[in-house]
Order: C-alpha cells, then sequence, then structure tokens
C-alpha cells in the first residue's frame, strides 16, 4: 500500500529525532523530558509541512 512507511524507515526516522534530541536539548531539559518537548514539536512540522502548499496557494 503506498504511503506506509517500513519497519526500518520508521526506526531511522525515530533514532534521527532522538538523536536531536540528544544533540540539541542536552544541558536544557532533563532527558526523560524529552517527550515533552519532542513530540510538540514533531507535530507542528507535521502540520507545517501538510498546510504548505494551501497556505501558499491562497
Amino acid at each position: 500500500m503506498a504511503g506506509q512507511m517500513n519497519h526500518s524507515d520508521l526506526h531511522w526516522i525515530t533514532n534521527f529525532i532522538w538523536g536531536i534530541a540528544d544533540d540539541v536539548l542536552r544541558d536544557l531539559y532533563v532527558r526523560g523530558k524529552y517527550r515533552d518537548v519532542i513530540l510538540p514539536m514533531t507535530v507542528l512540522r507535521r502540520l507545517d509541512a501538510v498546510t504548505g502548499p494551501t497556505l501558499q496557494r491562497r
């Protein structure tokens, strides 16, 4: 089915995001609190990517 990620791709993306968290958020947040920052930022970025073409047409 088109649009589905295989397990390998999902694992790579997950590791990539957590790698950024380790590099950028270290010393700003306790490691256990990363998810409080990463999840909202990931959702916001995804919304931006999805609505971007719509906003550019206006």
